[in-house]
């Protein structure tokens, strides 16, 4: 079985509250992509940043004072141009930058058959990709887990470019 993780194509971080040009610019290459995986069979994962009302007294709305993604909210939720493609597979919500519920998902899913290829997409390369890669990558060792450059964005390019280049060094392939 392949995996494709589509990680928080949300309007705040498309074009909301955190949004850039580039993870504008990503979402035809994103739906691309998963459309490719539907027509393979791919299982195809979301996961969703979900914050709530208390999001500036938490640690990271003290250091990324923005708030964003909270539950409910039209910010919080994938962007319309997805949002048909996410009918049929599973959503994680999750509090942080990386999900363990990700993690031990895999890690069952890898139990019940054999996972051949793990794939990354989404926003923000510099935050929560790279975080979910390294998840990824720590429980499933054998795995192959690879990034798609085209298919997504960082804070900024330049934090893109090195998120890519971290990734490279702990052996997540960037296509």
């Amino acid at each position: 079985m392949k995996v494709l993780i589509v990680v928080d194509m949300q309007t705040d971080f498309v074009d909301g509250a955190l949004g850039t040009a580039e993870a504008v610019a990503i979402v035809p290459n994103v739906k691309a992509r998963i459309e490719k995986a539907n027509a393979e069979g791919v299982k195809v994962i979301f996961t969703r940043d979900t914050h709530f009302e208390n999001y500036m007294e938490t640690q990271e709305g003290r250091n990324l004072p923005v708030p964003h993604c909270i539950k409910g909210t039209d910010g919080w939720q994938i962007v319309p141009e997805l949002t048909a493609l996410t009918e049929g597979c599973q959503i994680i919500d999750k509090p942080t930058f990386g999900s363990v519920v990700l993690g031990q998902m895999l890690c069952d899913l890898n139990a019940e058959e054999a996972i051949e290829e793990i794939t990354l997409i989404g926003l923000c390369t510099d935050i929560c990709v790279i975080s979910n890669a390294m998840i990824a990558k720590a429980n499933l060792t054998e795995v192959p887990v690879a990034v798609e450059e085209a298919c997504c964005a960082g804070v900024t390019p330049a934090t893109h470019t090195q998120a890519l280049e971290a990734m490279k060094m702990c052996q997540i392939a960037v296509r």
